[in-house]
């Protein structure tokens, strides 16, 4: 009997053990998969931190253009020039600048810029039309008018800011692009507009950065160039 009930004893205790070494295993499991993130909590950590590097807001919200004066509005709105956007374009990205366009969407104000880089690509870039900074970049596959903007870019031996400020005192410069629908070789396509919101191009060669075509004018607001 009383060995019987030393064996009992024993089990109990035996049980009682494991049950108490079992429970601190599970309590430090417990404590460790607290002190360590999950592979989901992780991921979402990593995008929460670079959704603002891949989707940038520009710090100038723009209104739907609702009255048709939104270019103008755009362009009073804008604090970064052209060239300016140009210039922090090439710090992002260190190449030549093909094209700039100064647009309102989603993001706000912004420049959407070109960069045939050093590297032989062709990057996209969007900038705050207000600061400069860079809200968006990738790279841009591109197809057969690329390439041969690509090869234009690398004769000219002007820039996109030099065609800017070629055209800059006929009114605020909206788009800048190294384009060749105006004749056999490329040139600099240049568009501005005025404070009473008339809209010109401007075609500037890229190898003397002069004017080399009239302006033609794109609306027929009432009003005289400033």
């Amino acid at each position: 009997m009383k060995r019987h009930l030393i064996i009992a004893t024993a089990a109990a205790a035996a049980l009682i053990a494991g049950g108490t070494v079992t429970a601190v295993a599970a309590n430090s499991d417990s404590s460790s998969a607290s002190a360590q993130p999950s592979a989901q909590q992780t991921a979402r950590h990593t995008a929460a931190s670079t959704a603002q590097v891949r989707d940038g807001r520009s710090s100038i919200p723009m209104a739907d253009d609702a009255d048709g004066q939104g270019d103008l509005r755009e362009a009073n709105a804008a604090k970064v020039t052209a060239p300016a956007a140009a210039a922090a374009a090439l710090k992002a990205v260190p190449g030549t600048v093909t094209a700039l366009d100064l647009d309102a969407d989603r993001p706000g104000l912004v420049w959407d810029a070109e960069v045939l880089g050093k590297d032989g690509k062709q990057h996209e870039l969007t900038l705050d039309a207000g600061t400069a900074r860079v809200l968006n970049q990738h790279l841009d596959r591109g197809d057969e008018d690329d390439r041969a903007q690509q090869r234009a870019a690398q004769n000219a031996r002007t820039t996109a800011a030099d065609a800017a400020r070629t055209a800059a005192p006929h009114g605020t410069v909206t788009s800048v692009e190294l384009d060749d629908d105006h004749g056999a070789k490329a040139t600099w396509e240049v568009e501005t507009i005025t404070k009473n919101g008339k809209q010109h191009t401007f075609l500037v060669d890229p190898q003397s950065d002069k004017p080399s075509a009239t302006p033609s004018q794109d609306n027929d607001n009432d009003g005289s160039d400033d």
